[in-house]
């Protein structure tokens, strides 16, 4: 896999110089700015995270968001001393992917730009700014799914999904025969970092999901399981189900 590239802009040499010796550890290449300015100079299409200072004089990490959202869709984690949920809002109303308020633990903050590089991963090029619409509806062994609201069909039957349930089958459905690992499907869908307890949460989702879907939820045959793998979207064949 290719060395992924996160651009850190922090005006606090002390946070900046923490957060490069953190990551640059774990194998990221790091791109550093102390101000707005240099990092919309710094950012090209090879960066694949932004870390952003909300504070930070002259330019606003807010206003650089802003500013990277008219030319891509890359994933950007706010860091803040403001804790308030109305400050919360205003950087994800900006256009920012997560919040992470100062004083934070370097484990939550690798947690974080893990989950969301993960993401993005997934989902890269398949959001860039003017990119013609996708299809409204997906369909695929008696499913029809509508992506632009949480309506799902079964051999012509509407059923009711939870909005947890619909984003799973969403996912699952838009990724044929990919395999997601427990961990990806979590945060993907939870939009949150994952820790082991979270094994649990996916199963009953995947449980109700099929009851709901497959004629015989014990024989699966459209979400399956790969042991030790994790689940995808198919019609049933070779594969071991839960």
């Amino acid at each position: 896999m290719a060395e992924q590239t996160i651009l850190i802009a922090e005006d606090d040499a002390d946070i900046r110089d923490g957060v490069r010796i953190l990551l640059a550890g774990e194998g990221y290449r790091i791109l550093e700015a102390e101000n707005g300015p240099k990092a919309l100079k710094l950012f090209s299409s090879e960066v694949d995270l932004v870390i952003l200072d909300v504070m930070m004089p002259g330019m606003s990490g807010l206003r650089v968001c802003e500013e990277l959202r008219k030319i891509s869709t890359v994933p950007i984690l706010f860091l803040t001393a403001k804790s308030q949920e109305s400050d919360k809002l205003l950087g994800l109303t900006a256009g920012g992917d997560d919040y992470l308020a100062k004083p934070f633990s370097f484990a939550e903050l690798s947690a974080r730009v893990k989950a969301l590089l993960r993401r993005y991963c997934v989902y890269q090029g398949k959001a860039k700014p003017g990119a013609a619409p996708a299809a409204k509806r997906l369909c695929a062994h008696g499913v029809q799914l509508e992506l632009d609201c949480n309506r799902v069909w079964v051999d012509g039957r509407e059923v009711n999904l939870t909005e947890t349930e619909y984003k799973i089958l969403r996912l699952l459905m838009q990724n044929p025969q990919r395999i997601f690992p427990v961990q990806t499907l979590y945060e993907l869908v939870w939009n949150e970092p994952y820790y082991y307890v979270s094994n649990g949460t996916v199963m009953v989702h995947i449980r109700n999901l099929r009851t709901k879907i497959e004629e015989d939820p014990q024989s699966p045959r459209r979400i399956c399981t790969v042991w030790g793998k994790g689940y995808h979207f198919t019609n049933g064949g070779e594969d071991d189900h839960e």
